[in-house]
């Protein structure tokens, strides 16, 4: 696919036609941005690591450096998810899928998409299955 130069200030609308060349660029930036904004904070994260030592002499600053060092490896963890649901939004984009419902095939919502740029499911499927989820784990 080759690269559709955006102006500065476009932003998708309702009257476009769908994932016209503008608009999946727009997404492709965005996701793109985001994605560099994870891996930027990640390796933050890893030099942060290194410097801090665990040797802390005083056993509730230790406590405190291992549940804070926990929460960040939780954090990341859910990051390192999130890329990876990035990464199937950029191939969807390339593969002319994006932005589209995986089970109705029909297109989400520009405003779902702003707000939610690795959704893959309309509003009223995504509350289809998550009151399936509902009902199948009251079991």
């Amino acid at each position: 696919m080759s690269a559709t130069l955006l102006p500065p200030d476009y932003v998708p609308a309702d009257g476009e036609d769908f994932m016209n060349p503008m608009m999946r660029e727009f997404f492709r930036q965005r996701l793109l941005d985001w994605r560099q904004e994870l891996l930027r904070e990640s390796s933050e994260t890893l030099v942060n690591m290194q410097e801090t030592s665990l040797a802390e002499p005083d056993l509730a600053d230790r406590a405190s450096l291992e549940t804070e060092r926990a929460l960040e490896l939780r954090t990341r963890d859910r990051e390192r998810k999130l890329i990876s649901k990035i990464d199937s939004a950029l191939r969807r984009i390339e593969d002319g899928s994006y932005g589209y419902c995986e089970e109705t095939g029909e297109p989400i919502s520009l405003r779902r998409l702003m707000a939610r740029p690795i959704a893959t499911l309309s509003i009223e499927a995504q509350e289809r299955h998550e009151r399936m989820e509902r009902t199948h784990r009251d079991d």
